[in-house]
């Protein structure tokens, strides 16, 4: 991979998801932001390209636990990182596989998540 980093965004909550994006933008990344996980499937199936997943876990229509098995299911070496502030007990609960996976608790400050995103990616 070379040039910026595409981040597939699914977050359920509006302000939180332009702060999150515009940040993201400021540190280089492009960002498509999808209002909740259905959003973000049907961004994919319809050809949208992106590098990672960037995922709330609790979100009306499909939850970022069903749209990672989804996104998966078709590329099982997809980077995820997983934002929530109802974390599960621990990254394992959330996949299986091995493709990398990090977990981030609510409230997300951009530093760690841009050091996160770059870690799943292989760009640490």
């Amino acid at each position: 991979m070379s040039g910026p980093l595409r981040v597939l965004m699914a977050e359920d909550e509006w302000l939180a998801a332009e702060i999150l994006a515009e940040g993201l933008e400021d540190a280089g990344f492009r960002v498509l932001t999808a209002a909740d996980g259905q959003a973000a499937l049907e961004l994919a199936a319809a050809g949208a390209e992106f590098d990672l997943l960037l995922t709330d876990l609790r979100m009306p229509r499909l939850d970022g636990r069903e749209l990672i098995a989804r996104l998966r299911a078709e590329r099982p070496d997809l980077p995820v990182v997983v934002m929530t502030g109802y974390p599960p007990d621990g990254p394992d609960a959330l996949h299986e596989g091995r493709a990398p996976l990090r977990l981030l608790t609510k409230p997300i400050e951009i530093a760690p998540l841009v050091a996160a995103l770059k870690a799943v990616a292989g760009r640490a």
